[in-house]
């Protein structure tokens, strides 16, 4: 088969596509005819020497994929070759085939492109585990989530719209439009505004009940700052930094707490626990309509490299696809 690899970490042109050995099916495993994958930020630090896959996955990039089952390892029940499926991975998605956990194996939504699924598996795990899994976001309260625009953002806006929250969002203002559409009820130009006051200004001087936040440090005294009494942080990502200051006594005064949590290197089964609950809770909004997947562009896998540019510009809105 052929995957993208990178033979020497570098800039977009390091991704390389060529022939690599097939992969296998071990215990428990499924081999997925890959039809798309989707470029998250990882691909593009694993691409530049600055985040390995973990031990014992692939070596190419990856984060999830969309295609159909081709083979079966010993002890696995419940799928059949054939099945459409998408699928969220430790790595390997930017390849023809891959062999995936049946755990983290989800089935294509009714109503999903069999293509566009690729958009899904690696954003709804992310969003449902840390928003509603970790940072309990309830009915009523208001949903600070930064980076919008991204893959994460924009579905995170929409599982929180149907979940009964107010969507807060940090974004340049020429997506905010969009992100309206989508189900924002606020929009903040994080370049030109100062989101803690547009943050209090909005929910009448109480504050964010739940931020997700991409920034990291950048952010951290700030994103404390937008808190309600009894606030969640969640930091998955550390665009703005890794060390910042964190005032507890602000933290203590306002009874909130701060979470930073990564889905890539967690242990199988958790993954495949967060897979389930979004099989339960998630994919039936999808198969409704109230969250579908938000693709910016289409890219040939081969020519991964002009997607990596584009997610590196930040001009997209969702997700950016690799399709065989």
């Amino acid at each position: 088969m052929h995957a993208i690899t990178i033979p020497k970490p570098g800039g977009p042109e390091a991704l390389v596509w060529a022939a690599v050995p097939d992969p296998e099916p071990g215990p428990g495993e499924v081999v997925v005819e890959v039809r798309a994958s989707a470029v998250n930020r990882a691909d593009l630090l694993q691409r530049q020497g600055q985040y390995p896959p973990p031990p014992g996955a692939p070596a190419y990039p990856g984060l999830e994929c969309a295609g159909v089952v081709a083979a079966l390892g010993p002890g696995v029940t419940g799928w059949a070759v054939g099945d459409e499926v998408c699928a969220l991975l430790a790595g390997g998605g930017y390849a023809e085939r891959v062999a995936v956990p049946a755990g983290q194996l989800l089935p294509v939504p009714a109503g999903v492109d069999p293509v566009d699924a690729a958009a899904l598996p690696e954003v709804a795990c992310t969003v449902f585990s840390n928003v509603v899994q970790l940072a309990r976001l309830a009915e009523g309260e208001t949903l600070l989530v930064h980076g919008g625009g991204s893959g994460i953002g924009t579905f995170a806006i929409q599982l929180g719209v149907a979940l009964g929250a107010t969507v807060v969002v940090t974004a340049r203002a020429t997506k905010h439009e969009r992100l309206r559409e989508l189900g924002a009820a606020h929009a903040i130009d994080y370049r030109e505004q100062d989101f803690v006051e547009e943050v209090r200004r909005v929910t009448d001087g109480r504050g964010a009940d739940v931020i997700l936040d991409i920034m990291g440090a950048a952010y951290l005294p700030r994103n404390v700052a937008a808190l309600a009494t009894g606030g969640r942080l969640v930091v998955i990502g550390m665009q703005g930094g890794r060390k910042g200051e964190l005032d507890l006594g602000m933290l203590l005064a306002k009874r909130a707490s701060v979470h930073a949590t990564a889905l890539r290197s967690r242990p199988v089964a958790e993954k495949a626990e967060i897979v389930r609950g979004v099989r339960e809770q998630v994919w039936p909004l999808v198969e409704s309509g109230k969250i579908r997947p938000v693709v910016h562009a289409r890219a040939k896998m081969a020519d991964a490299a002009d997607a990596h540019r584009l997610v590196e510009s930040s001009d997209h809105l969702g997700k950016v696809l690799l399709v065989r």
